[in-house]
Parts: C-alpha cells; sequence; structure tokens
C-alpha cells in the first residue's frame, strides 16, 4: 500500500481512541514519516520500496 491508504489508515484507527481530529492527523502523519523513513529496512521488490508499516515492532 502506499502513502495515501497508510495516512488514512491511521488516522481512522486514531481518531476513535483520541477524538481530536488535529491531534489524531499530527499521529498519523508521524506515523506515515517514520514507516517512510524505515522503507529501507525491508528488501522487496526494486526501485521505491514500501512503506514500513511495522516499523515500530520488527
Amino acid at each position: 500500500h502506499g502513502t495515501g491508504c497508510t495516512l488514512s489508515a491511521a488516522l481512522a484507527a486514531l481518531l476513535p481512541r483520541i477524538g481530536d481530529v488535529p491531534e489524531s492527523a499530527k499521529r498519523a502523519k508521524a506515523y506515515l514519516t517514520e514507516a517512510i523513513r524505515h522503507a529501507e529496512r525491508l528488501s522487496v521488490g526494486s526501485g521505491h520500496g514500501p512503506v514500513h508499516h511495522f516499523h515500530g515492532w520488527w
């Protein structure tokens, strides 16, 4: 999945937990930024790899 799917999924997951749209968006963006930053740790395909959805766990 790409960045748009990841951002929207993170926002959808965070909003019910936090209950505040700006804070949820801020945290979703931070999650996506880290997922992009850690994408190089995945050895998948060629070219630009996918975002690393599980960067916090492995």
